[in-house]
């Protein structure tokens, strides 16, 4: 099961009015297991910041104005989100902008019941306690002290460990991924976790291997620990 955990910062709250995406940030999952695989896109709103949305995320004009338009990048986006459900907080307010922006490309717009929305779980889940996502970290004991700004990959990042908090605790099944499962650009093949950076180290002390080790030799040659090592 493919999802995309996403989020997206704006110039203000109504695409009606001539507000625009200026980020989008979105992480995959598979069988609530991050892959690794991220889309991240920073956007020329071609307008001008408001000060009030350029408080929230500190996204300003001089920063933006090289990066390309929605139009240049919309279809890499699609791409990316193939046809998994959006797990998103709040999810009426991003899918709002995000059909917007397909809509003015002439594209076809996302349908809500493809959305997830972890605002509304919170909500039902804990009815009268607070529902924003730094509540939710909070809660649930998640680290979120590098989100001094809103921005839209770190909110992501974050909304991926609430989501499998409210979803059950972040214990994934014993299966990773379904055999065939794929996503819209992996040619077909499974997908396999990474392998990790730096290995994890040995939990076994100096003095346990030994003594471990004086207790095989003690087996004598016919051990079944001798024929295996």
């Amino acid at each position: 099961m493919r999802e995309i955990v996403l989020d997206t910062e704006t110039t203000g709250f109504e695409p009606e009015s001539g507000d625009r995406i200026v980020e989008i940030g979105a992480v995959e999952l598979i069988n609530h297991v991050r892959t690794g695989r991220e889309y991240h896109q920073y956007i020329n709103p071609e307008r001008t910041m408001p000060d009030d949305a350029f408080q929230v995320h500190g996204l300003g004009d001089d920063f933006l104005k090289d990066f390309p338009v929605f139009k240049q990048v919309g279809q890499a986006f699609l791409d990316f989100i193939g046809d998994a459900k959006l797990v998103i907080h709040n999810a009426a307010f991003d899918m709002k902008f995000l059909n917007a922006e397909l809509q003015w490309m002439g594209l076809p717009i996302m349908h809500m019941d493809r959305a997830i929305d972890t605002l509304a779980i919170a909500r039902a889940k804990f009815p009268g306690s607070p529902a924003s996502l730094d509540a939710l970290c909070r809660r649930f004991g998640i680290d979120n002290s590098s989100r001094v700004k809103h921005g839209a990959l770190l909110d992501s990042e974050i909304l991926a460990e609430v989501y499998l908090e409210l979803i059950g605790g972040r214990q994934p099944a014993m299966s990773l991924v379904s055999r065939g499962a794929s996503g819209p650009d992996t040619d077909g093949t499974e997908w396999v976790p990474r392998p990790r950076p730096t290995p994890l180290p040995s939990r076994v002390s100096e003095a346990e291997a030994e003594a471990h080790a004086a207790f095989v030799e003690g087996l004598g040659d016919a051990a079944l620990w001798k024929t295996l090592r």
